[in-house]
C-alpha cells in the first residue's frame, strides 16, 4: 500500500522556497511535472520517450530534487546485466561481501532509480524490473535469498530515444505497458531560448538567434544525420559564445562536428551556418 500522507508531505517540499533554491533548473513545457508527481504519489513506474539532448535526464534530476529523494542514475549499455543493477558478491579485505547495485540501493532507501536508454540494456535487465512495475512492487534477490518490498517513496523511471529503435533494440510491448509514459520533444522556440539563456548566461536575444538556426538545421530534409541539433548542443554553443568565441567557430564546434563525420554533410551544414552568421 502507498502511504499517501507521507508521499504528499514529500511533494510539499517542492513548494518550500528554501528547498526550491537547491533544485536544478528545469523549464516545464507542459504538465510533465504534475504527471511525475502523481506517478510518484501513486507508486506508478514512469517511461520517458524523447530525442537525445531534449532534457529527459535534467527533468528526472529536477524532479528527484524537487521531491527530496535520492537519485540513482544508470546509463544503460549492451554489457549491462541484471547483476549490475541488483548487486553481486565481491571480495573485500579478504572476505566475500554482498554489495548492492543501484536499483537495490534505491529500493532499500526509498529513492528514485533512473535507467537511461533502457533499450540499450540486455533483455535480462527488463525481466528484473517486472516485479517492481506491478502491484507487487518487490525486488527478489536470488543470490541473497531476499525479497525486498519497495517502500512508498521508491520510484522507477526509465527512458529511451524512439529514434534509435529497431527490431533488435526496442522495448517489448509487455514491458512498455507496465509504465505510464511521457513523450518529450525539443521545447517550443521561445521556451528553448529561455532555457539556453538560463543555462549559459548568454543574452536571450542571442539565444533566440541560435534557436532559429537550430530550427533550420532540424528542418533539413536532404542531409543524412542520425541525430539533429539538440537543446544540449545549443547550450554548449551559447556557452562558447558567452566566452567570446567567434559565432561561426562556436557553431562549427558545437552544432556540426558532434553530429557527423561525413565531409560533404558537414560542408552543407557549415554553408547554412555561414549564411546565417554572414561569414565570408
Amino acid at each position: 500500500m502507498i502511504d499517501h500522507t507521507t508521499v504528499q508531505k514529500t511533494i510539499g517540499m517542492a513548494h518550500d522556497p528554501q528547498v526550491a533554491d537547491l533544485i536544478p533548473f528545469y523549464r516545464p513545457t507542459g504538465n510533465e511535472c504534475a504527471l511525475f508527481e502523481t506517478a510518484y504519489r501513486e507508486g506508478l513506474p514512469l517511461l520517458i520517450k524523447g530525442p537525445t539532448g531534449c532534457g529527459k535526464t535534467r527533468f528526472v534530476t529536477h524532479m528527484a530534487a524537487r521531491l527530496g529523494r535520492p537519485l540513482h542514475t544508470v546509463s544503460c549499455h549492451d554489457d549491462l546485466t541484471a547483476a549490475d543493477l541488483t548487486g553481486r558478491y565481491l571480495l573485500q579485505g579478504g572476505e566475500t561481501k554482498w554489495v548492492d547495485g543501484p536499483l537495490t540501493r534505491a529500493v532499500r532507501e526509498g529513492g528514485i532509480c533512473y535507467l537511461d536508454e533502457i533499450v540499450e540494456a540486455r533483455k535480462d535487465v527488463t525481466v528484473v524490473l517486472h516485479p517492481l512495475t506491478d502491484d507487487r512492487r518487490i525486488l527478489p534477490l536470488e543470490r541473497t535469498g531476499e525479497v525486498l518490498e519497495a517502500p512508498h517513496q521508491f520510484m522507477l523511471v526509465v527512458s529511451y530515444n524512439p529514434g534509435y529503435q529497431n527490431i533488435l533494440k526496442s522495448l517489448k510491448p509487455s514491458t512498455r505497458q507496465r509504465f505510464v509514459s511521457i513523450s518529450f520533444d525539443f521545447p517550443p522556440p521561445a521556451i528553448e531560448a529561455q532555457i539556453i539563456a538560463a543555462e549559459s548566461s548568454l543574452p536571450e536575444s542571442q539565444c533566440a538567434s541560435l534557436v532559429a538556426l537550430a530550427q533550420r538545421l532540424r528542418a533539413l530534409k536532404d542531409v543524412d544525420l542520425e541525430e539533429v541539433v539538440s537543446t544540449r548542443l545549443l547550450i554548449y554553443c551559447a556557452t562558447l559564445l558567452k566566452n567570446g568565441l567567434d559565432p561561426y567557430e562556436a557553431a562549427k564546434a558545437a552544432l556540426v562536428e558532434p553530429l557527423c563525420d561525413d565531409a560533404e554533410v558537414k560542408q552543407g551544414l557549415l554553408e547554412l551556418i555561414n549564411a546565417t552568421f554572414g561569414q565570408s
